[in-house]
């Protein structure tokens, strides 16, 4: 099992928690930012971290993992390949998040979903929404980064790697829009087309 403390060194060292003004994919706005693909390019911490996560599922007899495209893919992947078990992604089309590319969900199947990091945790709830609606049975979350600190709640067992509670802001209360010395950026993967 992995200490908080190494799980921070992994971040220090892959260069994943970033400092400044961001757009977050919910919108908000925050001054420090996990960019968790600086650690998944790293299969040496990918597979140190999801060794970690897997712990949190064990017994619970997981039939496939699911994540979100683009941030959850290669989490999704690297945990469903340490657990033995098929790996599938979502992606939106036209807005809306769907299993395109021929995956499927048998109906029953018991399904863990996997994202890299989550402050609202929207892309989850869609994803679990897709898996309920083909008939899974949702096992749990596995989660990298919980920015929220431990608070969000997605009625199914959640494991994170690592918990943080990292304020963020609507535009309108942002501090950092207020002060104007920094323009916002917005580095996160919800839009790519």
């Amino acid at each position: 099992m992995l200490t908080e403390n190494r799980i921070e060194e992994i971040l220090r060292q892959s260069g994943a928690l970033l400092e400044g003004h961001f757009i977050l994919t919910s919108g908000r706005h925050a001054s420090r930012y996990m960019q968790c693909a600086k650690i998944l390019q790293y299969p040496n911490f990918t597979q140190e971290i999801v060794g970690h996560l897997k712990h949190g599922f064990a017994g619970d007899d997981v039939d496939m993992v699911i994540a979100p495209a683009v941030g959850g893919i290669v989490l999704g992947y690297e945990l469903a390949r340490q657990m033995g078990v098929q790996s599938l992604f979502t992606e939106r089309e036209n807005g809306v998040m769907k299993l395109r590319r021929g995956f499927e969900i048998p109906v029953g199947a018991k399904v863990l979903v996997a994202e890299d990091v989550v402050t609202t945790g929207g892309s989850v709830r869609e994803v679990i929404e897709v898996a309920k609606a083909a008939g899974a049975v949702i096992v749990g979350v596995a989660l990298l980064v919980d920015r929220s600190g431990g608070t969000i709640d997605f009625g199914v067992k959640k494991v994170a790697a690592y918990r943080t509670a990292i304020p963020s802001y609507e535009s309108d209360d942002c501090p950092l829009c207020k002060d104007g010395a920094m323009p916002a950026i917005k580095p996160g993967s919800r839009f790519i087309k």
